[in-house]
């Protein structure tokens, strides 16, 4: 093959995800079909289905962003997922038994498919191009937000703990491919209260991919084989609070970044590390978040110059868009982040 030919298959212009945005817009990326919501099913999971509005109404409440500012994504289609999932898997998600097992929602079992495709995965199909799409805007922006996405539990034949599709998994995938001149070691921080084993699974064996996973060892979902891709492994207990926490990620921070030297950060920042979640079990405040979002995007930005995602990823608890609205807004106040 010519190599000009080979240099536009590989052209980001070919990845139908892949957006221009003005120079007004922030590369904050939402659109109102990530949010999941139909008969009440949602009430039957403590994910909050419809975080992802509120952190953008919180956002504009506050003048940072307006409709026309942020980033609207295209939804994910068969062909791009099936860059990284098997046929096996995704066709199995045309079953409403499959989903609802992966969702951990037992009455999605007995749902039409064409309704839980619909109202459950399409969504998710969008927050999944809006991690994708996210990777392109920040090499060009120094940095984006996907306010969904972060799907750490599902690998490429597997999902499971709510996560139906593996973005972080494309979303690196896509940067080898589209923008491997740039892009050629990355730096996953995965600082979601449970253990990213989906993307785990997917990166055993890949050199070019450093993990960093800091979790509760004692919550799901206990998966041993994929620890032994984690580089630097952080494992807390149940209630942690705020002073080892931030001790521990400004430690091993410096020293995953010092020891890989990246040219890219994928950030999964699960706010279900807040004190109260059901599920997380830890006890840290919400001003430890907003200091942790700050470490890192300090590390990463204006210690390294490195390109950084960010992806909401995991909560479980009603106040969890608030504090995520306000460490978006402390970044901002910061000149951590700007348009």
């Amino acid at each position: 093959m010519a190599l000009s030919t080979l240099n536009e298959l590989n052209s980001p212009s070919k990845n139908h995800l892949y957006k221009d945005i003005g120079l007004d817009q922030w590369p904050i990326i939402y659109c109102a079909n990530y949010n999941i919501g139909f008969l009440g099913m949602e009430k039957l999971h403590p994910f909050d289905s419809s975080k992802w509005r509120s952190v953008v109404r919180f956002l504009r409440d506050a003048q940072m962003i307006t409709n026309a500012t942020i980033v609207q994504p295209n939804e994910a289609t068969k062909e791009d997922l099936l860059t990284v999932h098997t046929r096996r898997y995704l066709s199995s998600l045309k079953w409403s038994i499959n989903v609802a097992r992966v969702l951990e929602v037992a009455p999605i079992a007995v749902l039409p498919s064409f309704l839980v495709q619909r109202k459950v995965l399409r969504p998710l199909r969008y927050q999944t191009g809006g991690t994708i799409l996210a990777g392109k805007l920040a090499l060009e922006r120094g940095w984006a937000i996907n306010i969904g996405g972060g799907f750490h539990h599902c690998s490429s034949d597997r999902g499971g703990g709510f996560c139906a599709y593996a973005d972080l998994t494309l979303l690196i995938k896509n940067l080898f491919t589209y923008y491997s001149d740039r892009v050629k070691k990355v730096l996953i921080v995965d600082l979601d209260a449970h253990q990213g084993n989906g993307y785990e699974h997917d990166f055993l064996n890949d050199d070019r991919v450093f993990i960093m996973d800091m979790y509760n060892r004692q919550i799901y979902p206990h998966d041993h084989e994929a620890k032994s891709a984690i580089k630097c492994k952080v494992e807390l207990t149940n209630h942690t609070n705020d002073k080892t926490y931030l001790r521990l990620l400004h430690i091993n921070l410096e020293k995953s970044l010092n020891e890989f030297r990246p040219d890219f950060v994928v950030y999964n920042a699960g706010t279900d590390i807040l004190e109260g979640d059901p599920l997380g079990n830890l006890n840290i405040t919400p001003e430890g978040v907003v200091v942790r979002d700050e470490i890192v995007f300090s590390k990463c930005i204006r210690d390294k110059q490195l390109p950084i995602v960010m992806c909401t990823s995991g909560r479980y608890q009603r106040t969890n868009a608030r504090v995520i609205a306000d460490s978006i807004l402390n970044l901002s106040t910061k000149n951590l982040i700007s348009c």
